[in-house]
């Protein structure tokens, strides 16, 4: 979140960061207008009630006085203030909760480093990684969604009739391979330092509000109950679109000390999105769906370190794709790809060779992002009332929130499903997590359940 004070010193650094962003639906003229007026108006109650306090004086010495005929001209005169102070106030405290709906709709002002672009098409290339070295595949790579239908270690038509589009099922080795890549991230990120959070999977709103999933965005969330607008509706939760959200308010409205910095929380958990705005598209497979699992990275750092700590947490993001030996590429986020809440952001996208896209590499195949690396700076920390003491006796500052996915799945799966496939159909488990699955090295699938799967689910 901007405060009010930033948005009014800074226009013209605010109206070039929503043309970098490319954000039309926010009037910031109407916002400075609504910010203007409330001034105006508090300048005018601290006059009415210097006035008041005045004649409230006046009004005790002219009883003590005997002059009751100017005291009670007085007390009307005071009388008549204090209606005119609360029609103040009351309109002050109107254009107060206008200007903070006005201000929770700003998108985070972009680093200077950021570069123009109206979308994905438009980010900037880093570095590639594992190109040189890649292992040798089918002549014809079969996409996950058809090479696990064969290998009977997913099952979309099932997932669908359980839970509806989006959803699906993974079964023996497919479940038994999730599992496995899921504690080997956590793991890997234990190594470095992360202390784990296992937090609640539904979440309120005031927590949304804090990371910046409300109010933009309640259409790609999942409602579980209550009012949104009720922050004492017990009811009132929606289930975890991302760990982000209930990791970085645990310490929402808390005081930490810069002993405590910095904060490294790692955390899985299943996440869930309706994907409003993607209808449509990504309709077979594992790539884009409702439900998926997660293990999310998340920074809570002193001010002068969140750029430094970005780049380390892009880099322990990538150790996951770097022990799986899997090939990927780093990009870096133009303005107008950048997340509501993001300062500067790096994806990372592993790749998967089983779809031949337009925008993959030479290679063929395409890329699927499974991380975004972000730093927030005070953005969430202000929504959240994340302070610090930088020393005991200071006055409390925010912290700068920072976080990645470490990583994402399924997309991480469809990588290792299409990238590691056989020419007879198996599939090669990678080295990094065989430990993991009882020192299994290949996954051959399994037999078809159920009579309607005899004969048309054979394989050859």
């Amino acid at each position: 979140m901007l405060s009010r004070q930033f948005v009014r010193e800074h226009t013209d650094e605010v109206r070039d960061a929503l043309a970098l962003r490319g954000t039309e639906d926010v009037d910031l003229d109407a916002i400075l207008a609504v910010d203007e007026e409330w001034r105006e108006l508090k300048a005018r109650g601290d006059d009415l009630r210097h006035q008041r306090n005045e004649v409230s004086s006046e009004i005790g010495e002219l009883k003590q006085a005997g002059d009751e005929e100017a005291a009670q001209e007085a007390i009307e005169r005071s009388q008549e203030l204090k209606a005119e102070l609360q029609e103040v106030e009351d309109r002050a405290d109107e254009l107060e909760a206008e200007l903070e709906a006005h201000l929770l709709e700003l998108p985070n002002v972009p680093q200077d480093d950021v570069p123009p672009g109206e979308d994905e098409w438009d980010n900037e290339e880093v570095r590639r990684v594992g190109f040189d070295s890649l292992r040798e595949l089918p002549d014809a790579v079969t996409p996950h969604y058809d090479l696990g239908e064969d290998l009977e270690i997913l099952d979309f038509e099932r997932g669908a009739k359980v839970a509806g589009g989006g959803f699906y099922f993974l079964k023996g080795d497919g479940a038994r391979l999730e599992h496995a890549l899921i504690q080997f991230m956590r793991d890997v990120h234990r190594e470095q330092g992360y202390s784990e959070v296992f937090p609640p999977i539904p979440v309120n709103s005031v927590s949304m509000r804090g990371t910046g999933q409300l109010p933009k965005f309640n259409e790609d969330a999942y409602r579980v109950g209550g009012d949104e607008h009720d922050d004492y509706d017990d009811d009132d939760l929606w289930l975890c679109p991302t760990a982000e959200v209930p990791v970085t308010n645990m310490y929402a409205d808390d005081m930490l000390l810069s002993d405590d910095l910095p904060i490294k929380h790692q955390a899985y958990t299943p996440n869930f999105r309706r994907e409003a705005g993607e209808h449509g598209t990504e309709t077979r497979g594992m790539v884009r769906v409702h439900q998926f699992n997660k293990v999310e990275l998340v920074n809570f750092v002193e001010p002068a370190d969140s750029d430094d700590r970005l780049d380390a947490l892009v880099d322990e993001a990538e150790e996951v794709l770097r022990r799986l030996d899997l090939p990927y590429r780093v990009v870096k986020l133009c303005g107008g790809d950048l997340t509501f809440a993001s300062a500067k952001t790096f994806d990372i996208e592993v790749w998967a060779p089983g779809d031949d896209m337009d925008y993959g590499p030479d290679e063929g195949g395409r890329w699927l992002e499974v991380s975004s690396a972000s730093n927030f700076e005070d953005f969430q920390a202000r929504r959240a009332g994340l302070r610090y003491r930088p020393e005991r006796h200071e006055s409390a500052e925010y912290v700068h929130t920072l976080n990645a996915s470490g990583l994402a799945l399924p997309r991480v799966m469809v990588a290792v499903l299409e990238y590691y496939q056989n020419d007879d159909g198996t599939v090669t488990v990678p080295e990094a997590l065989r430990p993991y699955l009882d020192g299994q090295a290949v996954i051959e699938g399994h037999e078809p359940i159920g009579e309607a799967a005899v004969g048309a689910g054979e394989r050859e």
